[in-house]
């Protein structure tokens, strides 16, 4: 999971806390445990128990002290502190403010280390020790004054949810009805503002029947309002709720001070109409904002839907029974029939069939798979009846993992996120000094009546948008994750979006990233210009019980010949080859044969002359090929030919390099292999820089080279164990989901197939999604920025400051939506 850099300034903690420490093997490590947390500002002591691997630790009373900084010790001691994040479905927000506060209130529970609050997706995430009581972040938020209970599997909920059950789709008929409602009630009072602008006093609705439709409005319908904003200020904060209440009650209060004090039988200048149309404005804008939110994430309950609510299973006595899928359990067996999606993951024990991976890889085209092959939760199965083993359910399935990637993902900031974290934190307390210093300016300096100088206020009060800023950077986020996702592209880390906004150069590994990472024939050259197909056939009888890659790629070579020859007498010399008798006579072929299948050293220790192919096996080599070479050493000595190997390039790495250049990005590839292999493959696919005979440890040095001579971010492609390294080590880490965990772990990107091409997808994607956060932050401080001047200046009608707030929020949402037409190259 992605950790999140917590707010600032430190929170204080409780007298005492205990943390889980794992690695410690005897009394020293104890030791400098105790020492390391002793070091921290703040605590008094700190003792370690190390047959219970806790360690607890008691602070100076009254000391301001960081759960972080108690973990950053135990870790830069050599030790782990065990972590979980806990996520929390979180009700009643409604801006950046309000995101903030929450934040600020989970990262006052004692052991959380980070918080993070996805205002667009609704949910917090906090990372605490493990093992540590989750209900105490559910009690802080609701301290804070919103509702929160911990994330449901959204998964097996996803199945079940209709319409009328889907808590956002109920929560935006809600606020469409409530928004319907307020606009029905404003309506007459706004008509009246239009006859009054047109010079008809006599068709505006009497003053008192103004109050009566303004007052259920401004405080029945727009109650939400004031207790949002109260809870607010109990907290010592703002909210854009609190905006709203001052400005539309001043407008209300000013109208009906004017017309009790207003002489009998006169018509005052009233604001009902502006009160009440505020409310209005505002409660559309919610409902639009809510069916908005519900699009972001879209594409991500597209994925989670795709796994079936009900499974059918065979049992024991081969009785077969549909159950619901949650109840499913590792080791049952699993029917599929033609045209339905696997509810688990597992393993095929009977039958064959084509498999859509396209919602897991972005592959689509089918993929035959029989007995033995893997299967995912949410495939479907084209044709035929598969059987399967359960391996995985829920949560522990791919899919459920892709989801959960993914939403941490969206849970996480980018780097530019905090500055306008700590804009946030300050906007409210800002906008109502802002419409303080308006009235007084206006009134005192200007010399406007009272009136005027407190419809200006009101204005700016109402036209402040805090929610554009909270909803600018999640809303993006999670259309572009979600998209990316579906097309077989794993975003995990935020920060990667941002830096590959800026990337100058892509280093891959090479073998399995852009070749297929497995041997394969190249070259047959039979001496004497002999017969290719039988020197094939004596290869691959040799060797058809060895496990050799070599070996493997000669048969796959050499087919169902039906040509082969039994061994006898097999023998494996360990770095040089093999050798064995072929027993048998074929129709052409003379049997009982003694043959050795090797390198050069082993023809030498045979006693064979190589001579004659000499210079076309020097040709393969400086080629980046693998010689290996065919004799028969009984009951004649004599050379039959040589075997080229070589590993190549995928099929789509070409195409690959190609559109990285024309996106202005340079190429290096970094591999351990000889230079002749890897300056063919560098040659072949056109990469800019080809770095050769790299060993593990020195890939990660090599991405700081490549950083400091780019003079900019670096992105590294590679599959496996040794890249992990240089996955971290550089700006974009990009792994290859056919590779290894390790590798995946460590890399900010994860492409679900194996395909040099989604490399470019990636980094597309990863830009326009920084592209729309970028946009939306733009507009919503630009927005604000140009409105509260004009507000202040009294250029805005509190009324149409109201519908212009609205508009903010539902226009960054829609702009985020617009990331829906991506679609990879």
């Amino acid at each position: 999971m992605t950790a999140h850099t917590p707010l600032s300034p430190p929170v204080s903690l409780p007298a005492a806390i205990d943390l889980a420490v794992t690695g410690m093997s005897c009394a020293s490590c104890a030791g400098r445990v105790e020492k390391a947390l002793r070091a921290v500002p703040g605590v008094a002591e700190a003792s370690v128990n190390l047959a219970g691997e806790t360690a607890h630790v008691a602070y100076v009373p009254g000391a301001a002290a960081d759960a972080a900084a108690l973990v950053a010790a135990v870790r830069r001691a050599g030790y782990e502190v065990p972590q979980q994040q806990v996520r929390l479905q979180i009700e009643g927000m409604s801006c950046a403010s309000c995101a903030g506060r929450i934040e600020k209130a989970l990262l006052a529970v004692p052991g959380v280390t980070a918080a993070s609050v996805n205002l667009a997706g609704e949910t917090a995430e906090a990372t605490l020790p493990r093992g540590s009581d989750a209900a105490a972040l559910v009690a802080a938020v609701e301290k804070a004054g919103y509702h929160a209970r911990p994330f449901d599997d959204r998964i097996a909920a996803a199945t079940d949810e209709t319409p009328d059950t889907d808590p956002r789709a109920v929560a935006a008929m809600r606020e469409r009805n409530l928004a319907l409602l307020t606009l029905a009630l404003s309506l007459p009072l706004m008509a009246g503002m239009g006859f009054e602008l047109a010079g008809r006093h006599d068709l505006m609705l009497p003053g008192w029947v103004q109050f009566a439709i303004a007052t259920p409005v401004q405080f029945l319908l727009g109650w939400r309002f004031y207790r949002a904003g109260w809870s607010a200020l109990k907290a010592g904060t703002g909210n854009m709720d609190l905006l709203v209440a001052l400005g539309t009650s001043a407008a209300w209060g000013l109208s009906t001070w004017m017309l009790l004090a207003a002489p009998a039988g006169a018509m005052p200048h009233l604001y009902f109409e502006g009160s009440a149309a505020i409310i209005a404005f505002v409660r559309i804008g919610k409902w639009l904002e809510a069916r908005a939110k519900g699009q972001t994430v879209a594409a991500m309950r597209a994925l989670m839907k795709l796994r079936p609510a009900t499974a059918r299973i065979r049992r024991d006595d081969g009785r077969e029974e549909e159950v619901p899928t949650a109840a499913l359990q590792p080791g049952m067996r699993l029917v599929v029939r033609a045209g339905e999606a696997f509810a688990a993951d597992g393993e095929i024990t009977e039958g064959h069939g084509s498999i859509d991976e396209a919602m897991l890889t972005g592959e689509s085209l089918p993929v035959d798979r029989g007995a033995g092959a893997a299967v995912h939760a949410g495939t479907i199965n084209r044709d035929g009846m598969i059987v399967a083993r359960v391996t995985a359910t829920g949560a522990e399935t791919a899919l459920g993992r892709i989801v959960r990637l993914v939403e941490s993902a969206q849970a996480s900031k980018p780097p530019i996120q905090k500055l306008v974290d700590r804009i946030s934190a300050v906007f409210v307390p800002a906008v109502v000094a802002v419409a303080i210093a308006t009235f007084l300016a206006a009134f005192l300096v200007a010399g406007l009546d009272a009136e005027t100088a407190l419809v200006h206020a009101i204005a700016v009060l109402v036209i402040a948008c805090p929610c554009a800023l909270g909803l600018a950077t999640p809303a993006a986020l999670m259309v572009g994750t979600g998209m990316a996702a579906r097309h077989g592209i794993l975003i995990k880390d935020a920060g990667a979006l941002e830096q590959a906004r800026h990337l100058q150069l892509v280093a891959f590994d090479k073998t399995g990233t852009l070749t297929e990472g497995r041997p394969q024939v190249t070259d047959i050259i039979a001496a004497d210009g002999g017969d290719g197909d039988a020197l094939l056939a004596d290869a691959a009888s040799l060797q058809a019980g060895s496990q050799h890659p070599l070996a493997e790629a000669v048969r796959r070579r050499a087919g169902d010949t039906g040509r082969l020859q039994a061994v006898a007498d097999f023998r494996d010399h360990a770095g040089r080859g093999i050798t064995g008798r072929l027993t048998g006579r074929l129709a052409g072929r003379p049997g009982d044969r003694m043959l050795a299948f090797g390198n050069a050293r082993l023809m030498q220790e045979q006693g064979i002359d190589t001579a004659a192919l000499q210079a076309r096996a020097q040709q393969l080599a400086q080629a980046g090929r693998t010689v290996s070479w065919l004799a028969q050493t009984a009951p004649e000595k004599k050379l039959l030919g040589l075997v080229g190997f070589g590993d190549e390039p995928k099929p789509t790495a070409a195409a690959a390099i190609t559109r990285l250049r024309d996106m202005g990005i340079a190429t290096a590839m970094l591999s351990g292999d000889s230079r002749g292999a890897a300056a063919t493959v560098g040659r072949r696919l056109g990469i800019d820089r080809v770095e050769a005979e790299v060993l593990p440890q020195d890939k990660a040095r090599l991405i700081a080279s490549l950083r400091r001579e780019a003079a900019g971010p670096v992105a590294m492609v590679g599959d496996g164990v040794n890249d992990a390294p240089a996955l971290a080590a550089a700006d974009v880490g990009i792994a290859m989901g056919s590779g290894t965990d390790v590798a995946m772990h460590t890399a900010g990107i994860t492409l679900m197939r194996g395909d040099p091409a989604l490399v470019a997808d990636a980094i597309a994607i990863a830009r326009a999604t920084d592209a729309k956060i970028r946009q939306n932050l733009f507009w919503a401080f630009a927005y604000n920025l140009v409105g509260i001047p004009l507000a202040a200046f009294g250029l805005l009608n509190p009324m149409i400051a109201g519908a212009a707030m609205a508009l903010s929020s539902v226009s960054v949402l829609a702009n985020a939506l617009l990331l829906k037409r991506w679609r990879p190259q």
